[in-house]
């Protein structure tokens, strides 16, 4: 198992990973209008400019096949995804060790905006709400999410 940096070669499998995860999970947790805004929001153009700045991570299983995506922006957790079929295995708590320790060389909190299927694990690791925030989205539905951080 291994997580390295995803190059512009990669933005098809990050993309993937994103699409997957939002269109299989998120109907669970949120009405349409909202897991559309997510889709939006974590767009093929939006990854492409993170990819470009190096700020885009990818997980690969002991078999070196991608599972799941990480972005860090300065001290913030951003776009943390792993498939379906691979939750609830680790990989998710990986991928929040590394960016966390990538985020701690510098900085002293980390924060995220936590969405509610990745709520209990954020909670679980010592973060706090901060914020919360709701975004009036297509269908006139809503969209409601907690910005947290943890202090080390």
């Amino acid at each position: 198992m291994s997580i390295k940096q995803a190059f512009l070669s990669d933005l098809s499998i990050v993309k993937k990973i994103t699409e997957v995860t939002i269109a299989e999970i998120y109907p669970r947790y949120y009405p349409k209008g909202a897991v559309d805004f997510f889709l939006a929001h974590h767009s093929e153009k939006n990854i492409r400019q993170d990819i470009k700045k190096d700020l885009v991570f990818l997980y690969f299983d002991i078999s070196e096949k991608p599972v799941g995506t990480v972005t860090i922006r300065n001290n913030e957790i951003c776009r943390l995804f792993v498939l379906p079929s691979y939750q609830g295995k680790g990989y998710g708590t990986e991928l929040l060790n590394f960016a966390e320790r990538r985020i701690l060389k510098e900085y002293s909190k980390v924060i995220l905006d936590a969405s509610l299927p990745g709520k209990r694990l954020y909670l679980k690791r010592g973060y706090r709400d901060t914020e919360f925030h709701t975004i009036l989205t297509g269908n006139n539905d809503f969209l409601c999410y907690d910005v947290m951080e943890k202090r080390i």
